[in-house]
């Protein structure tokens, strides 16, 4: 895989071909990228939310009124919509099962390995809550790294994308009872196959010179 061909040729979808639908095993790919995704101490403050059906792609769309109606036909003609939504909170309840998990997934040879690294991920979440004050904005990093495997994955498989942040996230979140899920939207990402009417797709990729955001030392 020539990993730098991906990078210079992917490009954002405008526009999605209604018609065709993304394979289901290619689907179940990218959920794969999405649940091992990196995050900060394997914190996995994430969950997502796949829309597939008519149904499902409309509550979202309806959501984006007004201001954000111009991404509501990306979201009704894609094959798949993806939710990115963030915990309200990495309660203990959270960190005790991604504790247990880890445990259960062989990367513990005594107890207190488990406990040390139960800490350390302690620490770090409630540094983030009680001191620095910044736990939403923390996690929505790791959010952000789950986006960049999705988007790097969908273009290795042929699948197009458009990531967006032109969203009304409050009315998602109403619209999906996030909230009462502990969760919040943060961005969505609709995936499928580019149409006719994609303008994006005829134009050339345009980013600064390599000496503009490289350098070496």
């Amino acid at each position: 895989m020539n990993v730098a061909e991906i990078a210079t040729t992917r490009r954002t979808c405008k526009a999605f071909d209604p018609t065709r639908k993304v394979d289901p095993a290619a689907i179940e790919q990218l959920k794969t990228l999405l649940r091992f995704a990196p995050s900060s101490v394997n914190s996995q403050p994430w969950h997502f939310i796949v829309a597939s059906t008519a149904e499902g792609k409309e509550k979202i769309a309806a959501t984006l009124a007004g201001r954000f109606e111009y991404n509501a036909p990306k979201v009704r003609n894609a094959s798949h919509v993806v939710v990115h939504c963030v915990r309200r909170d990495l309660d203990d309840a959270h960190l005790q099962a991604l504790a247990d998990q880890e445990d259960a997934d062989g990367r513990f040879a005594t107890a207190e390995a488990k406990a040390t690294q139960h800490n350390a991920r302690s620490f770090y979440t409630n540094l983030h809550r009680d001191q620095l004050n910044d736990l939403p904005r923390w996690t929505e990093k790791q959010i952000y790294i789950a986006l960049g495997a999705l988007l790097f994955g969908a273009a290795a498989l042929g699948i197009d994308a458009c990531p967006m942040e032109g969203i009304d996230a409050a009315a998602i979140d109403a619209a999906l009872d996030l909230e009462a899920q502990g969760l919040r939207c943060v961005v969505l990402t609709a995936l499928g196959y580019s149409s006719g009417d994609d303008f994006n797709a005829r134009l050339p990729k345009s980013r600064l010179p390599a000496a503009a955001v490289i350098s070496e030392i």
